[in-house]
């Protein structure tokens, strides 16, 4: 079964916590220094924001699947449509350890598919070697989406950085 996900940049993570917690009538499943999760069941998202970000917004849209197949299935999909894939296969980001790929749509808006395999205690492993600083940083909000998505799509320098 695929849950839809939704990350955010957020200014201030504890007044943010506040707000959707109250929108969506429950605790996040998740929160860290910089990083909140609400593993929601009805309707069926993974919703995230963290303070990780250079601009608040959208950061990325994606889907979390269930089982490593559908994963596959996914990949599958964009590579029948054409998409430009960006395979990080096995990664550490966003407090988890994943399997993912990553797929930016015709607007630049980039899409994050991804199996979730466990838990882990930083944000990603290389921030814990680097002491690393902003994921996925996105552009003004004034400038063109393929900008926006250049870390986290396909076109990325640093994909190890997205989440």
């Amino acid at each position: 079964m695929k849950r839809f996900h939704v990350h955010m940049h957020v200014n201030d993570l504890d007044q943010s916590i506040a707000f959707y917690s109250r929108l969506f009538a429950v605790q996040p499943s998740r929160v860290e220094k910089d990083y909140a999760k609400w593993m929601l069941e009805d309707p069926r998202v993974n919703f995230a924001i963290s303070t990780r970000g250079s601009n608040p917004g959208l950061d990325h849209l994606g889907f979390q699947v269930d089982e490593a197949h559908e994963l596959a299935d996914l990949k599958d999909r964009a590579w029948s449509a054409d998409m430009a894939l960006l395979d990080e296969g096995a990664t550490s980001c966003c407090y988890a350890r994943s399997e993912k790929h990553w797929v930016t749509d015709p607007q630049g808006v980039a899409w994050e598919h991804f199996h979730t395999l466990g838990n882990i205690p930083v944000f990603n492993e290389s921030d814990a070697r680097e002491s690393a600083a902003a994921c996925c940083p996105t552009a003004a909000p004034s400038a063109p989406a393929a900008k926006q998505a250049a870390c986290c799509g396909p076109s990325s320098t640093n994909p190890s950085k997205c989440c």
